[in-house]
């Protein structure tokens, strides 16, 4: 006799995307929904900030009005090689979960479909930094839909040719996935033209500092992070700074910068942030502090800003 849907062990998959450097890679979400004692495991690399989407996801299922599996839920972020970090993972975790224990019956949307978003205790879905690299990357792979918060719609939909739909919570998301209520499908938003005589820093423009240059190149080149340290005005932050002209993608740096407002920028408020990035305090003036940025991982400490 076939036991009912809601408890045959099932293994689903969302797509999504990561962020490596200023870049976004495709991510597959895999959920495997199977007998056993209540877990919810995640693998595949998975920073500490994915891996607290369990208890966020778990919360904002039963806000919702879904069910949480008491099974065995074992979570796979592929490729596993790859390190995953942020809360953009969360929207589809989620969804991954409902259609792995049945709750989303039709899947033909979520084969298409690309999710991206963190989700609050309530359900709520929350927009997230590098939303159009995410939106790019999964395009790139052949995705033609993406959900995103609705307040990062304008964002996705830089991307020419992806259709982008906003949700404000997840039972909204499930609902558009299930063909139940079609989320509205997202404007297509063009990029403002950059003002002409603007132009960003450039690293030809350092005079001498070859080894502080030389760190600085071999960074970017292989997305690694990059610790700037010395006494206040050794030229920290001019190096750091300087190295905005020479990254690829500078659309995406600014988005990645942590200030928020990228829809400022679209509305042609500072079109010219476009081909810079912006920097921002490091350590609110604490002396000594070091941080790792999400734009690239570039940090200073003894003094100035990180980029």
């Amino acid at each position: 006799m076939r036991l009912p849907c809601e408890v045959v062990p099932v293994l689903a998959e969302t797509l999504s995307a990561s962020i490596v450097g200023v870049e976004g890679l495709p991510v597959r979400v895999e959920v495997d929904v199977a007998f056993g004692l209540p877990a919810l495991t995640i693998v595949g690399l998975a920073g500490s900030q994915v891996q607290e989407a369990r208890e966020r996801v778990r919360s904002a299922l039963r806000n919702s009005g879904f069910e949480v599996p008491a099974r065995r839920i074992t979570i796979n972020l592929s490729p596993a090689d790859l390190p995953k970090d942020g809360t953009g993972y969360d929207l589809p975790i989620a969804v991954g979960i409902l259609a792995a224990s049945g709750q989303l019956r039709t899947v033909e949307r979520l084969r298409e479909t690309a999710l991206v978003g963190e989700l609050g205790l309530d359900g709520a879905v929350r927009a997230v930094p590098g939303t159009m690299a995410l939106a790019a990357a999964s395009f790139g792979a052949g995705i033609p839909s993406l959900i995103v918060a609705a307040g990062a719609t304008g964002e996705a939909a830089t991307v020419t040719g992806l259709r982008v739909h906003g949700a404000t919570s997840l039972g909204e998301a499930v609902a558009h996935l299930a063909g139940v209520h079609d989320l509205p499908l997202a404007e297509p938003t063009t990029l403002p033209a950059v003002p002409k005589g603007r132009r960003g820093p450039d690293l030809a423009e350092v005079a001498g500092q070859a080894l502080a240059r030389r760190g600085l190149e071999i960074a970017l080149a292989g997305h690694h992070n990059l610790a700037l340290c010395g006494p206040p005005g050794i030229g920290k932050t001019r190096l750091a700074t300087e190295l905005a002209r020479e990254a690829r993608g500078s659309e995406a740096v600014y988005v990645f910068s942590g200030d928020g407002g990228y829809n400022e920028v679209l509305n042609g408020i500072d079109a010219g942030l476009l081909h810079r990035k912006e920097s921002c305090e490091c350590h609110g003036g604490k002396s000594g502090a070091l941080q790792k940025t999400d734009a690239g991982g570039i940090g200073t400490a003894g003094g100035g800003r990180h980029v």
